[in-house]
């Protein structure tokens, strides 16, 4: 017994210590309400909305926006470092963190430009086999994707719902037994990082949540994203979509309850 408390203080030193390695911000600075996003646009449009100074560490970066309470990190892209953001997060108790995400639109319903709400992702990548066993879904926290919706509805913004299908595979497009398999699957979309940071928030007790934007249709002729087209979504889209996640926040601060998992989960 002495043994695993021994390793759990040594696990929170080393991961308080990667925090502030990797942000360049101290624990003590991060506020309990925080948007994670993959994308320097976001990220520095949330800076200079909120006149704060971004923070550089040796893998992310990271915004405080004192007079909301809220923090942003740029964690870059990949299930690996979806699960370690999550990992990190985790000793310092966060009470929501929201994912901003994009994803490429499936189903042939979806246009760019839409936005999905995840009910569920589809393990389909290397990290979550290390924080929970295969058969567990990878599920967001679903008091923060209904407060989501809420805010989507007020905002009068349109959404789906659906499954994701996360992947780290690399030009998959080109796949054509990968894209048959994705037609089966019938998910909504696809994306890098998902089903990480569900399963990881999961097993860490981490309230985690995700609103995605359809950046391309990649499963049809001249649907794949390019560099033009990805600018086009970020001028189009973008600030509706940093909208929604930090009004989704603020009204999960305004929760008298929270949202606490810990008293439901093992």
């Amino acid at each position: 017994m002495s043994q695993v408390i021994t390793d759990e203080k040594n696990r929170q030193v080393v991961a308080l210590g990667m925090l502030e390695r990797y942000t360049g911000s101290t624990p003590k600075e991060f506020f309990p309400h925080i948007l994670l996003t993959n994308f320097d646009y976001y990220f520095n449009t949330f800076a200079d909305n909120y006149q704060v100074r971004r923070k550089h560490g040796a893998v992310m970066e990271v915004a405080h926006a004192v007079s909301e309470k809220i923090s942003m990190i740029n964690f870059r892209i990949g299930a690996p470092t979806a699960g370690l953001v999550i990992d990190i997060l985790s000793y310092i108790n966060p009470k929501a963190v929201l994912m901003l995400g994009m994803c490429g639109g499936l189903h042939p319903k979806v246009k760019v430009g839409e936005f999905v709400l995840p009910m569920a992702a589809i393990r389909d990548e290397g990290t979550s086999q290390f924080y929970m066993p295969s058969q567990v879904p990878a599920l967001p926290t679903f008091r923060i994707q209904k407060i989501l919706s809420e805010v989507l509805g007020r905002m009068k913004v349109s959404y789906k719902t659906g499954v994701v299908h996360t992947t780290d595979y690399r030009f998959w497009e080109f796949d054509s037994e990968f894209r048959e398999k994705l037609k089966q699957e019938r998910a909504i979309g696809i994306e890098m990082e998902c089903s990480s940071l569900f399963v990881a928030g999961f097993r860490h007790k981490t309230p985690i949540g995700a609103l995605l934007l359809v950046s391309d249709l990649p499963l049809i002729k001249g649907g794949i994203k390019s560099h033009k087209s990805s600018e086009s979504v970020y001028k189009r889209f973008a600030d509706v979509h940093l909208g929604a996640g930090f009004r989704t926040l603020k009204a999960i601060q305004s929760l008298k309850e929270g949202i606490n998992l810990r008293q439901f989960q093992w």
